[in-house]
Formats: structure tokens, C-alpha cells, sequence
């Protein structure tokens, strides 16, 4: 496996290019960054993208400068920088996995899957994959876990802003089918608020029964 070296984290506070700019040098031609959203969360599925940047940036381009790790980004800036990747991108592929197969495959499996559908969904082939620390077994692409790699490769940053925003609009159309849970406002993280209704209405269709919290909510409610 071809190992880019990564930039130092006290180097870099934002994104660059010198993985991908390492890569093309190596020979590898497309480059896909693959991040991730919803490890975490009790409701809802997790969500994967892949995203191929064109392959003649030099990082100055003034939209580049917008990109950055999706979590330090509001709302608003996240759904801007969306836009701009989806003009300037070579191609984005979605992946995700539901609730019913995360209970059955367990949430790591499920991450990899949801990666492993993102790549998949590209409209072109990428030859080499940069990850947002997340290592696969048997990937028929080269690929390297970077740690903290939203905050490093602009092509995860760009990954993670679409894969978060995506999700966040899934989970808004799930508040209104499955109302009094607030899914709109904590995307399905365990928020007091969010325990506390698990604990009055019980599980929904689209919580994880086999994390804790919903298990023991639906087993009080004598689901299980």
C-alpha cells in the first residue's frame, strides 16, 4: 500500500492538497476522498460519500478556501460548501446503510459498507482512496486511513460536507414521519430531550435497537 506521508496536525489547521498533489505524482490519476456521518447517532442510518476533485488544482482556487472538517462549519456555510462541491467536483458517489441492517451487521460493518457503496457510486473509477481514518479489508482500491483527515485533505473535506448534510436532511424528513422526537433539531443523537421521549413514545422505526439506550427503552415499553 502506497503510504502519502500526512502533514503534521500543528503544520496544518486547515485543508490542503499535498496528499492528493503526492498521489498524482506517484501515477494515481483520480483520487477519491471517502468520509463518513452517523456513528454515532441513535436513530437514522449512517451515511458515506465519495468525492473526486479535479485533478489541476493547485490549491489557491478561492473555493477551495471555503472547504473545511464539516463539524466547525454552521448550517448555513455546510450548505454552501455542498454547492460548490457539486459544481466543481469531477464526481460524488453516496452510500448508506439503515438502521434494520446496522442492528443486524453491526455499526462498524456498516460504515465500511456505506464507504464501500460511496465509491461504488462514482460516476468515474477512482485509482486510489483517501479515508477519514477508517481502515477496510479487502478493497480492491488502494487506499489510506488518514487520521483526522477532514481537517487535512481537501477531498475528505469535501466528502464530509456532503455526507453531513445529506444525512441531516434525511433526518429532517424523518421528523415528519416520525413526529415528538425532534429528529430534525438532533439528527438522532442522544440529546436529553431525544432520551427522554425514547423513554415516554419508545423506540420508532428507524432507531438502532441494538444500542443500548434504544434497546433498554424498547424492553421498558415491554418491546423486548
Amino acid at each position: 500500500m502506497v503510504r502519502p506521508k500526512n502533514p503534521s496536525p500543528v503544520e496544518r489547521t486547515m485543508p490542503g492538497l499535498s496528499l492528493e498533489l503526492e498521489l498524482y505524482q506517484q501515477g494515481f490519476a483520480l483520487v477519491a476522498g471517502v468520509d463518513e456521518v452517523g456513528r454515532g447517532p441513535l436513530a437514522g442510518p449512517v451515511v458515506a460519500v465519495a468525492v473526486v476533485l479535479p485533478t489541476d488544482l493547485t490549491g489557491s482556487e478561492p473555493w477551495l478556501a471555503q472547504l473545511d472538517d464539516s463539524k466547525k462549519l454552521s448550517p448555513a456555510r455546510r450548505e454552501r460548501v455542498v454547492e460548490l462541491v457539486e459544481i466543481h467536483a469531477l464526481g460524488i458517489g453516496v452510500g448508506q446503510v439503515g438502521p434494520e441492517e446496522i442492528d443486524r451487521i453491526g455499526i462498524g460493518p456498516a460504515n465500511i459498507k456505506a464507504m464501500l457503496q460511496a465509491v461504488a457510486d462514482l460516476p468515474l473509477s477512482p485509482s486510489y482512496l483517501l479515508l477519514d481514518f477508517v481502515h477496510m479489508r479487502d478493497c480492491p482500491i488502494p487506499f489510506r486511513p488518514v487520521v483526522g483527515g477532514d481537517r487535512i485533505s481537501y477531498s475528505i473535506a469535501a466528502a464530509s460536507n456532503v455526507a453531513k448534510v445529506t444525512r441531516d436532511r434525511l433526518m429532517e424528513q424523518a421528523d415528519a414521519i416520525y413526529p415528538g422526537y425532534a429528529f430534525a433539531r438532533n439528527k438522532g443523537y442522544g440529546t436529553a430531550h431525544h432520551m427522554a421521549r425514547l423513554r415516554e413514545m419508545g423506540p420508532c422505526g428507524i432507531h438502532r435497537h441494538s444500542f443500548a439506550p434504544v434497546r433498554l427503552a424498547a424492553q421498558a415499553m415491554g418491546g423486548g
